[in-house]
C-alpha cells in the first residue's frame, strides 16, 4: 500500500440535514440557538421513543472541511501549539465526522429541534445517538491550550 493507499473506504449514508442561519461562520453563542434536523422519511420509524432523551449526540459530516489538514493550531489561535487534528476537536481531519451534544427541544413527525450545533446550514447528518451520562469519565486531563471548564463554556 501507499500513503495514499492506506485503509478500507466505507459508505455513509446521509439520514438528513441541517436547517439553519449559519451559512458561513459558526456564531459564538450558537450554544443558545436552535437548529432543525430534518431526517428522511425513510428514517422517522428510527426515531421513535426519541423525545424520551433530554440530549443527543448528533454525529455529521462536515462536507466542507479539508480533509488534508493534519495538524492545527488550537481554536484559530497561532499561540496555542500546532497539534495533531486527532488531538484536538478540530473539523479539519481526513473524515470529517463531527459529534455535538445538543439539547432536545421538540420532534415533529420527522424533524428534530435541536440547541447547541455546531454545524452549518444543508450539513449532511449521519447519525443520532442518545447522550448518556452512564459514560462520564471522572479524572478527565486536558492540554493546557484548552480552556478551563468555566472558559469552555463559552467557546467551541
Amino acid at each position: 500500500m501507499t500513503s495514499l493507499d492506506v485503509g478500507r473506504t466505507f459508505k455513509v449514508k446521509e439520514i438528513g440535514t441541517v436547517k439553519n442561519d449559519f451559512k458561513d461562520e459558526i456564531p459564538e453563542d450558537y450554544r443558545n440557538k436552535t437548529s432543525l434536523l430534518k431526517i428522511y422519511p425513510e428514517f422517522e420509524e428510527a426515531l421513535l421513543g426519541i423525545e424520551g432523551n433530554s440530549h443527543l449526540a448528533v454525529l455529521c459530516w462536515f462536507d466542507r472541511s479539508d480533509r488534508k489538514v493534519k495538524r492545527v493550531h488550537p481554536f484559530g489561535d497561532e499561540s496555542n501549539p500546532l497539534t495533531g487534528v486527532f488531538a484536538t476537536r478540530a473539523p479539519v481531519r481526513p473524515n470529517p465526522i463531527a459529534e455535538t451534544i445538543c439539547e432536545l427541544e421538540k420532534r415533529e413527525e420527522n424533524e428534530l429541534y435541536v440547541k447547541g450545533l455546531d454545524a452549518f446550514d444543508n450539513t449532511p447528518v449521519i447519525d443520532i445517538k442518545p447522550y448518556t451520562s452512564n459514560y462520564h469519565v471522572e479524572g478527565v486531563k486536558y492540554p493546557e491550550w484548552v480552556p478551563d471548564k468555566e472558559e469552555r463554556r463559552g467557546k467551541r
